[in-house]
């Protein structure tokens, strides 16, 4: 810690006495003055950018997403730039072979008329199969779970519905993908549209939008928000160190947002908190209504503290996005908008969909640790609340996913549908996720199921396989007694 004076340092011990040693670390107005974010961060060019949703009335949410801006205009591209589907897949360790049999839902407000047809140029840009109606992938609803009758169409909402359709197709390419569009931004009709989603069969939902808490926050959660066993997903906000909702429900997995830049180091990437002292950038905080879940054990928030994860935010690392409604075409986009739906579609690829709470408190090694950067100012006992720290701390939660580190936590199910392989029968490699086979494993006599490819090493395999020769031609990830129960 740096000392600049006396009385400083007797003030860390005297602070660092009264919270224990399992205490945030203080920190003294010399220290929160430092940039503390790697080199690569600190070299990123920044960008203009603004809100793609406009303020919201009382009692009204706001999308999460930051378009860049030229000259404060919008100036949509005949190509793309941005982060691409293989960086984040590359960032992140996604295993994009799994997927399939899942689906995430994006709920929204207001229409997008073009949904389907910019989701399918986005994908055809990166070489990702179609997503469609006709083929079975894409179904757009409104809140009522009608096709039709959908609600007006606005440019800063269809925006953000692109973003979302986008980072969905990015991270699970096999991913059924659930567009239900709510009447209007109020929680009701969201809140409702958050129901019909899991009514109709979601297995991850996410939600790139958030208001400042209120008294109606803990009726909205006990109304919209509990559905056990389907993972809810809500950005912690653009604007600095603050609380919002639903990302303070402790029924969801609050998502913040990091800055990412390549790196030389092991991983290829690097993060840091995307924000500044002065305000700027992802949310967090400790909630002032909602009560603190059972998973949840930092000291000096005794609620609901927010993040739990994070993934890329900062405008200046904005993803691509195709936008032919609201923008004309190609796009660069930042805010929890982004980290949102990529965090649901990847519990939904990696098999966690369904004990997503707290899964990164249980499961640490799992994620990519943030441990710097600020988005605001916060008091030297609660530094963590602002300030991104080794371990968990405020606005990166537990850090970013690693895909395949998740992956090898995965629990499979039997019965038609699987997380990680080796427990769907099947009888021919088309009833399969790519880059799986439909084997026989007539060493165990257990019929044909779907194996995800592997060589002769156990490491190739997640936790509770074990990589086999399965018929004296092919090698596949072989359950493990117990696995598929």
């Amino acid at each position: 810690m740096h000392k600049g004076s006396l009385s400083a340092g007797l003030v860390y011990i005297l602070v660092s006495f009264a919270l224990g040693c399992g205490a945030p670390q203080a920190v003294d107005d010399a220290e929160s003055s430092i940039d503390d974010r790697p080199a690569e961060i600190v070299a990123l060019a920044p960008v203009e950018h603004r809100a793609l949703c406009g303020p919201a009335a009382p009692g009204q949410m706001r999308c999460h997403a930051r378009l860049v801006t030229v000259d404060g205009g919008i100036s949509p591209a005949r190509t793309a730039s941005g982060l691409t589907p293989a960086d984040l897949q590359d960032a992140y360790a996604l295993p994009v072979s799994l997927g399939r049999g899942k689906t995430v839902a994006i709920v929204d407000a207001q229409d997008d008329p073009s949904a389907e047809r910019d989701l399918n140029q986005y994908r055809v840009n990166f070489g990702i199969p179609g997503c469609t109606g006709s083929n079975g992938c894409f179904k757009k609803v409104n809140q009522r779970g009608q096709r039709g009758a959908y609600p007006s169409a606005e440019p800063g909402w269809a925006g953000e519905i692109a973003l979302d359709l986008d980072m969905v197709s990015a991270a699970c390419p096999n991913c059924h993908i659930l567009l239900v569009e709510a009447d209007s931004a109020s929680m009701t009709d969201l809140g409702e549209a958050v129901n019909t989603a899991v009514r109709l069969g979601a297995d991850a939902v996410s939600m790139s939008w958030g208001g400042a808490e209120s008294s109606g926050d803990v009726a909205a959660d006990a109304q919209f928000l509990v559905h056990p066993g389907v993972a809810l997903v809500a950005s912690a906000g653009d604007d600095g160190y603050g609380v919002e909702f639903p990302a303070a429900s402790p029924h969801v997995t609050a998502v913040g947002g990091t800055s990412l830049a390549h790196s030389t180091n092991a991983r290829g990437w690097i993060e840091s908190t995307w924000g500044s002292a002065s305000g700027a950038g992802t949310g967090s905080g400790c909630s002032t209504r909602q009560p603190k879940p059972a998973w949840q054990t930092d000291g000096q928030c005794h609620k609901r503290m927010v993040a739990d994860v994070s993934a890329v935010a900062d405008p200046s690392t904005g993803v691509a996005v195709f936008d032919g409604y609201g923008s004309g075409g190609w796009i660069v986009v930042g805010g929890t908008s982004a980290a949102s739906p990529l965090v649901a579609a990847t519990l939904a690829l990696t098999g966690h969909s369904t004990d997503a709470l707290g899964f990164a408190y249980r499961n640490r090694n799992d994620f990519f640790d943030v441990a710097s950067g600020k988005n605001g100012s916060c008091s030297s006992a609660s530094s963590y609340f602002c300030h991104a720290l080794g371990g968990y701390d405020g606005p990166t939660g537990m850090g970013t996913p690693n895909g395949t580190a998740m992956l090898r936590g995965a629990h499979p199910v039997s019965g038609g549908g699987h997380d990680a392989g080796g427990c769907q029968s099947c009888t021919a490699s088309s009833d399969c996720a790519h880059g799986e086979h439909c084997l026989e494993d007539t060493a165990h006599s257990s019929g044909k199921f779907c194996a995800p490819d592997c060589t002769a090493d156990h490491a190739s395999c997640p936790s509770g396989y074990s990589c086999a020769d399965l018929n004296g031609t092919s090698w596949g990830c072989r359950p493990e007694p117990g696995t598929c129960s």
